[in-house]
């Protein structure tokens, strides 16, 4: 049996560990669930044990979890690939959207958020090794999607977040995220502040917190395998 309280206890401590290594305050790394593909069991267990943010990939997946969980008091973000015929759905629902690499469905997004709710944060999604088979935006036009997200009234830029080629080992690891990092750092020279690295996940999180990353994202090490 699949004990999601202990191994959710376990993962925070190992993200803590590696945030003290890199000489960080735990707290600046924020855990976020993948639950895509999990029963709605496991977020109610791993919510009661004090994990609020959770990212799904899929739209109605996310949709109906977020409607059983509506009780409680969870942050849910996209993370998967998004399909213009599917922004209404997570403009009303989701809280972050991490995948944004067309100015085209930033577009729909802010036109389709609920006037109701605050405004709709976006990370833009860097296709940081330019891999044929992946998405994301190739980092000599983050700048120009950049400024055009940031005057988008319903809103609001948070980050950068990039999904690396598969590295065998930790220094190989780092580079990718260290190139995010630089990106960030280049945004905010020309005036683009944002807040956000959403980089890492179970098999490379210690090398992405090394190279600052605020958002990790683990799944199969907290829910178990996948249904």
């Amino acid at each position: 049996m699949i004990r999601v309280t202990e191994n959710l206890a376990l993962i925070k401590d190992l993200l803590a560990k590696s945030a003290l290594k890199a000489q960080r305050e735990p707290g600046t790394v924020k855990l976020l669930a993948v639950s895509k593909k999990q029963p709605v069991d496991k977020v109610f267990e791993a919510a009661n044990a004090g994990q609020r943010d959770f990212g799904e990939n899929f739209v109605q997946e996310g949709l109906d979890k977020i409607e059983k969980t509506a009780s409680l008091d969870l942050v849910w973000h996209f993370i998967g690939h998004l399909q213009t015929n599917k922004t209404r759905a997570v403009a009303e629902h989701f809280d972050w959207v991490h995948t944004i690499d067309r100015q085209k469905t930033a577009v729909r997004l802010s036109r389709q958020r609920p006037p109701e709710k605050p405004p709709l944060n976006i990370c833009l999604q860097v296709n940081i090794d330019d891999e044929e088979a992946k998405s994301g935006i190739s980092p000599d036009a983050l700048t120009a999607l950049a400024r055009a997200v940031q005057e988008l009234p319903n809103l609001k830029l948070r980050g950068l977040m990039c999904l690396p080629a598969t590295r065998d080992t930790p220094d190989e690891q780092r580079k990718p995220f260290a190139k995010l990092r630089e990106l960030a750092i280049s945004l905010s020279a020309n005036g683009i502040e944002i807040d956000t690295l959403s980089m890492g996940m179970s098999g490379d999180y210690d090398a992405a917190i090394a190279e600052g990353a605020t958002v990790v994202r683990i799944g199969t090490a907290i829910f178990g395998p996948r249904i």
